[in-house]
């Protein structure tokens, strides 16, 4: 496994690969908003955090591209893997989510194939069709970016870019399980 990842991301310093994470955490938040967008019809911010990021996607793009390797030139067995892999990464997200803080923020209830509105055969698809996208398009270009930046911006850039997500992130984590606690208080008190 450790072969896989360093093969992947050998082309990377630590500061290149934190930008590309964030990169990916971003192209998925802005997904998010779009999907949003198009299904109800206004804009919501989608990641948990307030900055914009989904960092889920980050770490998504980086177990597939660890995962997936060995079909890296195969769009078919990409595909294939993309659907198995993304639909079992969604479940332990949302089971996650339900754990930690008691609630899930998407429900496939409303689509056709649906399991307990956590997963839908639309979106399993569409995990293979990214999955393709990712390997055959998007990452390419996406190290082709990383790799343009200015060696004296990107280490700054990505020291900004970790510090200010994690700070977000832990104040965010604990006003959610604040919430959530205050909420079990209150119906315990009804």
């Amino acid at each position: 496994m450790r072969e896989i990842i360093f093969r992947n991301f050998s082309d990377l310093n630590i500061y290149q690969f934190i930008v590309w994470f964030f990169i990916y955490s971003f192209l998925g938040w802005c997904m998010e908003c779009v999907v949003i967008r198009v299904q109800l019809g206004y804009w919501e911010n989608r990641g948990f955090a307030k900055l914009p990021f989904c960092v889920i996607y980050g770490f998504g793009c980086l177990g597939a591209f660890t995962l997936f390797a060995p079909f890296a030139g195969n769009p078919p067995a990409l595909f294939f893997a993309g659907c198995v892999g993304g639909t079992v990464f969604e479940y332990i997200v949302a089971m996650v989510m339900i754990k930690l803080f008691g609630e899930l923020w998407w429900n496939y209830d409303h689509k056709r194939f649906n399991y307990k509105g956590i997963l839908c055969l639309q979106s399993s698809l569409a995990w293979g069709v990214i999955c393709v996208l990712l390997f055959m398009v998007i990452n390419v270009r996406i190290k082709l970016m990383v790799h343009a930046i200015n060696p004296m911006v990107v280490r700054p850039l990505a020291v900004l870019l970790f510090i200010s997500y994690t700070v977000d992130f832990v104040h965010q984590f604990y006003r959610s399980l604040r919430d959530k606690n205050e909420g079990n208080n209150t119906e315990k008190m009804a």
